[in-house]
């Protein structure tokens, strides 16, 4: 075994939130080291795995914070005009703009695999950041004044861990931390579609008949689509060749946008909502989909992690200046505690509204064109919204 290596904060998983982390408390002055279990080549230039990230003012600016958003070509990013919310057939959206709100965009849409890119960039460029791929965790010791934690190139010794490593966490299950886990009984299909007419940069989530589709404009003649079906419907989509899927998908969306054709790989995944019992133990804090992971319906999912690991850093980097201790436990508690309110209540409520829209009976579906009318003309409530899709509140100190 190596020589036992001392971090102020070690963070499991190396992911978007994970390399987010460690960037803010590394530009906090302290030392960090990222566990990832991914080769490096495939940690430092992720492929395409389909998900778009739409992301709100207040998340781009902690990419900015961070250093990642510079590593982000801006030909990569598109900015989201509006969002349009319908139901079956019933051609009376519920929209979103920017109007009166000052600004161009209500966010901006960019692949998860340059977000992955730009934090990787990042962190490489900061020399208190020890970045160890092709690292799998095998213990966590949660010891008084420190984590000790082995892994298959040794052991850190850290003040605090940090779990960003999924929804499904290691780091969450050993540290005896339970979590409510929704299964929606739906897997989501995301991938690339060509198309003849515009987008105009607006993003359509529609609620149609056995079926839920997403198409968020990218830049260029093109959208990202999301569908959500039973699991073994999206496998079949999943294989099919690529002109019946081109057929199959423009019937599926009604021909909305003209000709389409697959321009990207198709990637599946099961639609699961976790929610952990807890978002911290001794010398232990989770973050991202590890303390939260939410039903993507509200496209909130990495904006909520990335504000996550925003309080949490903000919380230990005070303590530090306090006591000398990233490990603090009251720091530690007021982080879950402004974390909590934060995600409970839209947790429950995205919960909520996924099952409301993704029901086909007769009450579910007037219940949805009559909210989508009334919401529509209710204009404190969609200011509201609005407020929340742009999130543009700075951060607090």
């Amino acid at each position: 075994m190596s020589d036992i290596q001392q971090t102020d904060v070690a963070v499991i998983g190396g992911g978007p939130v994970g390399l987010a982390t460690a960037l803010l408390m590394a530009r906090g002055g302290l030392s960090v080291t990222v566990l990832e279990r991914a080769p490096l080549d495939t940690w430092s230039e992720p492929g395409f795995d389909g998900r778009e990230i739409a992301l709100t003012h207040h998340s781009v600016r902690l990419l900015e914070q961070t250093g990642a958003w510079a590593h982000i070509p801006q030909a990569v990013v598109c900015p989201l005009k509006e969002a349009r919310i319908e139901t079956g057939s019933f051609r009376h959206p519920l929209t979103f703009d920017t109007r009166g709100e000052g600004v161009d965009a209500l966010g901006w849409l960019v692949s998860n695999n340059h977000i992955r890119r730009g934090l990787f960039a990042a962190a490489q460029h900061m020399s208190n950041i020890t970045l160890q791929p092709g690292t799998a965790v095998q213990t966590i010791r949660q010891g008084q004044d420190y984590a000790a934690v082995h892994h298959t190139g040794g052991q850190v010794n850290a003040k605090l861990v940090v779990g960003a490593d999924g929804r499904f966490s290691p780091t969450r299950q050993r540290a005896g931390i339970g979590a409510i886990v929704h299964d929606f009984g739906k897997s989501m299909m995301v991938c690339r579609m060509a198309h003849e007419s515009p987008h105009h940069n607006v993003a359509l989530q529609w609620f149609d008949e056995g079926q839920t589709i997403a198409l968020l404009p990218v830049n260029g003649m093109a959208s990202s689509l999301v569908l959500t079906l039973p699991p073994q419907e999206i496998e079949a989509l999943a294989h099919m060749p690529r002109e019946a899927f081109n057929a199959e998908i423009m019937r599926r969306v009604g021909n909305r946008l003209g000709a389409m054709r697959l321009v990207s790989t198709r990637h599946v995944y099961p639609l699961k909502g976790v929610y952990a019992h807890r978002f911290t133990a001794r010398r232990l804090a989770l973050v991202g989909d590890a303390a939260v992971g939410m039903h993507p319906i509200t496209a909130h999912g990495f904006n909520l992690g990335l504000k996550g690991q925003d309080i949490l850093a903000r919380q230990v980097l005070a303590a530090v200046a306090n006591n000398g201790d990233a490990g603090n436990p009251a720091a530690l508690r007021a982080f879950e505690r402004q974390h909590r309110k934060a995600t409970a209540l839209l947790f429950a409520g995205t919960n909520g509204i996924a099952s409301l829209y993704t029901h086909d009976g007769p009450p579910f579906r007037q219940i949805r064109e009559g909210c989508l009318r009334m919401a529509d003309r209710f204009s404190p409530f969609k200011k509201a919204v609005t407020s929340l899709l742009m999130d543009r509140q700075p951060s607090t100190p």
